[in-house]
């Protein structure tokens, strides 16, 4: 049987996709608080602004029970949060072309992924990635399912489709490489940082 060797991500070459965390949509979250959920995608995006990497955002039904993004995106991923594609109800994200274009005209081929919930929002489109051809790392903190069972079986079949899993402060490190640079310096304190949310009206 062939080695497998997991692949490393470069902010020159890979692009952050954050998919539906709407302020109706997070309630769902209850293996990790959703506060942490949404926290660790905002490292996330404030990583990939440190190395002007590409970042894709999109929302589902926002018009409807699932509701805006959390208000944190808006404050620190405003251009990305700006540009965001809004789907119609498509449950997997790349199935709406509006999304897989836009992830496509990245021009990355290593994709950093988190969605509201693993188990329905973040499965699909992560592996339907893959078998587009793209590398995916699905960042887990920045996720969350209802149940635990829902959490489990999601990340084993994401895994054996070929899907990365991992954190949000070791996708941080994998992105940094050396501390002392001054990306490095910025993010460093973001890896234990809680900072307080801001509040969903």
């Amino acid at each position: 049987m062939p080695e497998i060797r997991s692949p490393h991500f470069k902010p020159e070459t890979a692009a952050l996709v954050l998919i539906d965390h709407q302020i109706g949509t997070i309630q769902l979250i209850k293996n990790i608080t959703s506060d942490d959920a949404v926290r660790n995608a905002i490292k996330l995006g404030k990583a990939a602004l440190e190395y002007d990497m590409p970042i894709v955002m999109t929302s589902s039904m926002e018009d409807y029970a699932q509701g805006p993004l959390h208000p944190s995106f808006a404050r620190v991923l405003p251009v990305a949060y700006g540009a965001r594609i809004k789907r119609h109800g498509v449950v997997n994200a790349w199935d709406d072309p509006n999304f897989r274009k836009a992830v496509e005209d990245t021009g990355r081929r290593q994709l950093i992924m988190a969605a509201v919930t693993t188990d329905i929002c973040l499965v699909f489109p992560a592996i339907s990635a893959v078998e587009a051809g793209f590398e995916v790392q699905a960042v887990l903190d920045a996720s969350g399912s209802s149940f635990e069972i829902g959490e489990e079986t999601s990340r084993r079949r994401m895994e054996r489709a070929g899907v990365w899993l991992t954190s949000a402060n070791t996708m941080i490190a994998e992105l940094v490489q050396n501390w002392v640079t001054p990306q490095g310096m910025k993010l460093a304190p973001l890896l234990a940082a809680n900072p307080p949310m801001l509040p969903v009206d």
